[in-house]
């Protein structure tokens, strides 16, 4: 079957995400990890192509994204989707913008949209700035984040150095009057040669409008949430036909493994929440990884009872964060941690693991490489946007789950548990 939608993710929290928000439409969706090394055979109508490439060097970043451009439209693909961070992750040297503009070019268009609105999940835009719940993006925790600290809400000061082309805003204004008044409004833009527009979206209903205004254009950007509207729209035309299969998920056991890297408020509080419940658990210091390696960690782990689902964790606050990071760097802690958890996941499989639970979006990337997951089908959502997946690893079906930091309640890693073993 042709492929209709192809979408590209920069990391692979974010390629479940969005792939989780489109499967809710009945279209069958497949996920892949990294741009398949084999042409397109056996395709689905909509295919999510996830990368780790949002804090990748800009040059690698473009030419992995042109790469899954290029697979797609051998697929079939005639619309494309974008997909970062709902809270923009980046900086000023990119990713999100040198991405886009390489993607614009290959498809010879000449405007797109950024839109990294997520209502249900507490990110909206109004007037170009982009609020987590009611904090601007500045003032939230992701101002410091490790690896991307977001130090300005406003999307469009934000894009502007990393484009070469006009930026420019579609307020809340245009959009609450409706599709035609929005593509109106980007046809003028487009005229004036504003070639990147921010698009605001403070509730579900902007988020159909949208979608609606873009549906035809060959390139839309932003959070999977926009997305989840496009769907709905292809299956009204007969573009799409709603035939995903609705089998039982597998039954994998109860051998489970929780991983989190993340250092996101929320994973914080869901750590401490699990811990509170009284799971086993295991905090990873980066120091002492760096002086005496993973030896500790992974003894530790051969000793737990897996049906326990124990936690391994690098999660911690901000400042302990930033004192390793003095120490040794701020690479080094990242690759250090990623490693680790990788190395965590291989070795939890292989004693038997079958669930396993992954918090962060670097460390998914890195776990699921390590396990050798090459594509993902998905499964029952656990919160918004965090979907259980099932593949193969190693010869043995497991359940996955990647969680986007900020993503879920405080009791997600129990959650997660029971969505699995629901009936």
């Amino acid at each position: 079957m042709s492929t209709v939608l192809g979408c590209i993710a920069d990391d692979f929290t974010g390629a479940t995400d969005l792939a989780g928000l489109l499967a809710r439409s009945g279209v069958r969706v497949s996920l892949r990890i990294g741009v398949p090394t084999e042409p397109p055979s056996q395709t689905s109508p909509v295919e999510v192509i996830a990368l780790k490439s949002r804090t990748a060097p800009v040059a690698e970043a473009v030419a992995e994204t042109r790469a899954a451009l290029a697979w797609l439209q051998r697929a079939g693909a005639q619309r494309f989707f974008w997909k970062y961070c709902s809270t923009f992750d980046c900086t000023d040297a990119g990713n999100i913008g040198p991405v886009a503009e390489a993607l614009m070019a290959d498809l010879g268009t000449d405007q797109t949209i950024y839109c990294p609105a997520f209502p249900e999940n507490g990110r909206s835009i109004y007037m170009g700035h982009l609020f987590v719940g009611q904090q601007p993006l500045a003032e939230s925790s992701m101002k410091d984040h490790p690896l991307t600290p977001m130090r300005d809400s406003n999307l469009m000061r934000l894009l502007t150095p990393q484009v070469t082309r006009a930026v420019g805003l579609a307020n809340r204004l245009v959009v609450a009057q409706g599709a035609p008044a929005l593509r109106a409004k980007l046809d003028r833009l487009k005229a004036d040669g504003v070639a990147h527009v921010i698009v605001d979206a403070v509730a579900d209903e902007d988020l159909h409008i949208i979608a609606e205004a873009c549906r035809d254009m060959p390139l839309i950007t932003g959070g999977s949430a926009v997305a989840m509207a496009l769907p709905a729209l292809y299956l009204a035309d007969g573009t799409l036909s709603a035939d995903a299969p609705k089998g039982p998920s597998p039954d994998v056991g109860k051998s489970t493994i929780v991983l989190s890297g993340s250092c996101s408020a929320m994973t914080n509080k869901q750590v401490a929440t699990y811990v509170a419940q009284g799971a086993p658990a295991y905090q990873l210091d980066p120091l002492d990884l760096a002086k005496a390696g993973t030896h500790g960690v992974l003894a530790w782990l051969a000793a737990q009872n897996l049906t326990k689902a124990p936690l391994i964790y690098a999660t911690a606050d901000p400042s302990s964060v930033k004192a390793a990071q003095e120490i040794l760097g701020i690479a080094a802690v990242g690759q250090m941690i990623e490693n680790t958890l990788a190395a965590c996941a291989v070795a939890a499989r292989d004693a038997g693991a079958r669930r396993i639970i992954v918090a962060g979006g670097e460390t998914s990337g890195a776990v699921t490489k390590a396990l050798g997951v090459l594509q993902l089908d998905i499964g029952a959502e656990i919160a918004p946007g965090v979907p259980w997946t099932f593949c193969m690893s190693d010869g043995k079906q497991i359940a996955l789950t990647l969680k986007s930091g900020n993503f879920g309640t405080e009791t997600f890693f129990a959650d997660a548990q029971e969505k699995l073993e629901a009936p």
